[in-house]
């Protein structure tokens, strides 16, 4: 596979597709977090100070027939600028007479970014057609956006096939890259993961294969109601999916089979309602009363994890372990971001499966305490449970 580090981008225009789907506020139109933007931007300025010049491809948002106001990428041009430094020219249409005559007229050192990529169906369909399009506009590409590698979008992997010998990933998507592999081909041991959330269904799949890869599994969030309730437990109005009972049962014994420990909350803070100022209290986790529910870990639950988590060489995070956007509820996945801050200043490699995870460890301003943050988190995910990328798979071939 062709490196970014070496190849020569000396007056070449360069492809660049990222993940600028950036949020916004309603009514300023201004960006409120331009970290997909700086995650970028290693990538930007190695190809500008190589003497190549940047046309920048990104999805926005999910428009749903053609073109829409809100979904402009125009409306993240100043953020860009700001911070690239330097004035970033904008094309209407990402395919349109108006991208061929820009693109082709780029020098080196100038940056274009081309309109929302999605005002085009045949970008979600991953039309090779289209792709092509967007292919001819370029010399070379890059592919820097790990938050869509899991999409076979024509802009994220069909794109690639037109540049056989001028494809490569960019230093956001290697790193990321670097980061999964390392905790799941080379974990240092004891390898510990913590998988949260509302929903077993959502990440059945993860846990299944860390069941082959990891000495620990620690389950917290609403998920973890679903495990108790499946072996007996009285879990009041805590969420549930009954459908998943069976599974959780399925993954308890194998998980005993393969000597995997899996870790479920001791007890938890329970509330009477769902809301910032419900009344609440802490009971075992498999003795929640009715007309209760669960909406954090509880203290012993904390230090049992922490327990497992200190003593862990690699940790692997996704997930919160309760509805930590309200004050009331966020102390248990505040305290186990605390732990894998401990764990890793003690040595260990921390990677933070982004999503609630990444939200959490920015909102406790602990992001640069930990090994590594992931962007993406679908992709992440998909990677997590075994799957292969498209947009990875579409460089590497």
């Amino acid at each position: 596979m062709i490196s970014i580090d070496t190849y020569n981008f000396g007056g070449k225009r360069a492809l660049v597709r990222v993940d600028f789907n950036v949020p916004l506020d309603k009514e300023t139109m201004e960006v409120t977090d331009d970290k997909r933007i700086r995650a970028a931007l290693p990538t930007i300025q190695h190809i500008l100070s190589a003497g190549g010049s940047v046309i920048l491809l990104s999805h926005f948002g999910r428009p749903k027939e053609g073109p829409e106001e809100k979904f402009s990428l125009k409306h993240i041009i100043k953020t860009i600028e700001k911070n690239i430094g330097k004035p970033v020219k904008f094309a209407a249409d990402c395919i349109g007479q108006d991208a061929i005559d820009q693109s082709s007229k780029l020098q080196a050192g100038e940056v274009l970014l081309l309109e929302n990529v999605r005002f085009y169906a045949e970008e979600t369909k991953g039309d090779v057609a289209f792709a092509e399009k967007l292919a001819a506009l370029g010399d070379c590409y890059v592919n820097d956006a790990f938050g869509a590698a899991h999409r076979a979008h024509a802009s994220t992997t069909q794109i690639a096939q037109f540049f056989p010998n001028d494809k490569m990933v960019g230093f956001l998507m290697k790193s990321e890259l670097e980061s999964a592999r390392k905790v799941l081909n080379h974990a240092e041991r004891p390898f510990t993961a913590i998988v949260g959330g509302a929903k077993v269904s959502d990440k059945v799949l993860i846990v299944e294969n860390l069941l082959n890869i990891a000495d620990h599994i620690i389950i917290g969030g609403g998920m973890s109601y679903t495990f108790y309730k499946a072996q007996g437990g009285q879990i009041g109005q805590s969420l549930c999916e009954d459908e998943r009972l069976e599974t959780c049962r399925e993954i308890l014994t194998k998980a005993k089979e393969k000597g995997v420990h899996i870790h479920l909350p001791q007890d938890s803070t329970i509330a009477d309602r769902f809301a910032a100022d419900a009344e609440t209290k802490v009971a075992p986790s498999n003795q929640i009363p009715d007309g209760w529910m669960g909406l954090d870990i509880g203290t012993e639950a904390i230090a049992q994890f922490r327990e497992v988590l200190l003593a862990s060489k690699t940790i692997l995070w996704n997930g919160p372990m309760g509805v930590f956007e309200m004050k009331a509820f966020e102390n248990g996945t505040k305290s186990v971001a605390e732990a894998v801050v401990e764990a890793t200043a003690n040595g260990a490699f921390s990677l933070i499966g982004g999503g609630d995870s990444a939200a959490a460890v920015q909102k406790f301003g602990m992001s640069d305490q930990v090994s590594y943050v992931s962007t993406g988190g679908g992709a992440l995910l998909e990677y997590i449970e075994g799957k292969v990328l498209p947009g990875v798979q579409a460089i590497e071939a």
